[in-house]
Parts: C-alpha cells; sequence; structure tokens
C-alpha cells in the first residue's frame, strides 16, 4: 500500500531486552509495512533501547522516544500526544502479533467509516498454554450497550477493555483531550475505553484473532499487591459510573429525537388538512 501512513502502532516499554525482539520480528512481517512505529521508553535500566535500535532499518517509519519513568499509562499517554497519523493501537513489548494485524486496523475503518472504534481478536499464549483462542469466529458492527458488555465480560470475550486489540481515531482523542489515568495498578485501559466509547458512535469489532498476548508469570498483574485493593475498587467506580451516565444519556437524546419526530409529524398532518 502506497501514500502517507494511515495507522501508527505505540509501543510503551519498559525493561523488555528480553522480549522487544519477538515483538519487532513480527511486527516487521506485517503484510502491509506502510504504518509508523513509535516506541515509547519509560526510562528502561536494562538494553531495551538497545535492542531496539537494531531493527531500525526493517521498518519504513521508526522512531522511539525516551522519557524518565513514569509508568504504563504516562507512556501511552506520551505516545498519544506524538500521534500524527488517522488512526493508532497499542502494542506491549512483550507481546507479538500476526502478519495481519495492521492491514486490519485501516480495512476495518474504511469498510466502517461511521465507526469510531474497532477490535480484533487475540490469543492468550503463556508457558503453560499455548495459542489459547478467546471467543468465537463472529464479527459486527455493535450498539454501545452492546460494547460496553463485551468490554466488561470478565469471561470469553473477543473485545474485553485492552488497549493492543483496539484501533482509535486520533481526532477523537483530541477533540475529548483524552488521556489514560495514571496512578492505578491496573485497569486504566479499560477506563479509557469506557471514556471513548461514551464519547463517540459506532464499534466494530472481528473475533479473527491477531494479536498474542503473553501472560508472563513475572508481569504486575499476577503478583498481588494491597495497592490493588483501593486501585480495583476505584477503577470499577470509574468504569461503571461512565457507562451509567453514557447510557442516561443516550436514553435523554432517543426521547429528544422521537418527540421531535412526533412534532414534524403532526406537522406535517396540519399541512396537509389546511
Amino acid at each position: 500500500m502506497n501514500g502517507q501512513p494511515e495507522l501508527t502502532v505505540i509501543m510503551p516499554v519498559y525493561n523488555m531486552e528480553k522480549y522487544i525482539a519477538k515483538a519487532l520480528d513480527q511486527l516487521a512481517k506485517q503484510e502491509d509495512p506502510n504504518f509508523k512505529l513509535l516506541i515509547v521508553n519509560d526510562g528502561s535500566k536494562d538494553k531495551t533501547v538497545e535492542v531496539a535500535e537494531q531493527y531500525r532499518d526493517k521498518f519504513r517509519y521508526f522512531r522511539i522516544l525516551n522519557k524518565k519513568n513514569g509508568g504504563l499509562s504516562d507512556a501511552r499517554n506520551v505516545g498519544m500526544a506524538n500521534v500524527d497519523t488517522p488512526y493508532f493501537t497499542f502494542h506491549d513489548g512483550d507481546d507479538w502479533v500476526e502478519p495481519g494485524y495492521t492491514a486490519y486496523f485501516v480495512r476495518a475503518f474504511h469498510d466502517h467509516p461511521n465507526v469510531a472504534m474497532v477490535s480484533c481478536g487475540y490469543f492468550i499464549d503463556s508457558p503453560h498454554r499455548h495459542n489459547k483462542v478467546v471467543g468465537s469466529p463472529n464479527d459486527g458492527v455493535l450498539s454501545k450497550l452492546r460494547t460496553y458488555g463485551k468490554m466488561t465480560n470478565i469471561f470469553n470475550s473477543p473485545v474485553k477493555g485492552y488497549t493492543w486489540n483496539k484501533g482509535y481515531k486520533t481526532a477523537v482523542v483530541r477533540k475529548y483531550h483524552m488521556t489514560f489515568v495514571e496512578g492505578l495498578a491496573f485497569m486504566e485501559d479499560q477506563i479509557f475505553n469506557v471514556h471513548y466509547i461514551a464519547n463517540t458512535n459506532g464499534f466494530y469489532y472481528n473475533a479473527v484473532p491477531l494479536y498474542h498476548y503473553w501472560q508472563r508469570e513475572d508481569s504486575m498483574v499476577h503478583h498481588f499487591n494491597l495497592k490493588m485493593v483501593p486501585d480495583n475498587v476505584k477503577a470499577n467506580w470509574y468504569v461503571w459510573k461512565t457507562i451509567f451516565a453514557s447510557l442516561i444519556e443516550q436514553r435523554k437524546e432517543h426521547k429528544q429525537d422521537h418527540t421531535n419526530q412526533n412534532l414534524i409529524s403532526e406537522g406535517n398532518n396540519n399541512e396537509r388538512k389546511g
């Protein structure tokens, strides 16, 4: 595909020297290589940057942003602030993707121009489990209510609240000044996605798996700490408060539209009678 890239892949990394080579190897094999890769180095103390630099010549558009350590949300926010393409997605430094990953997002937005977000399916990989496909192979454009349902489903949803299987419109983020909440141990991605959906209309998903989510035994989410308890309460409060407010507002809009339609119909009937 020719022309200016339409998609940026944002990859926040922190001490990923053991994993980032595989991530970049797979990204370099994309069927559509016309995308921008933006690596946000969040103050890594190992050789993450040195490993990443070895891949610079394998990508058409390659950039590393080095910043002081501020956490995952801060790194994502820095990445979004530097996006200059119509669409973007996120990619964790310890995961990897199928060859059709980048092409999927661009194609999905082109095929469904009225949607604000698109989502692909994913695998779950771990040292004890290989290539588990999450969800059934279906697809479609969802209502706001059904989108919330698939995002908050803690079981077998091919959507959920992750960022790495989602494609976003840069214009939406700019219009609503959207950022990731900082200071939370987890669920900041789900909060962001719920806010994004609350401000927009139109969500398309296809459960065909294109992303490999690597469940490391040493990752933060698999090690309990006391901060997770209040953060879990706070994050769920953010999520459900936003969902309920969004659905109430949507209901008000539907009622207003129905009232306006009735007024228009009455006016037309009166004109005919006259």
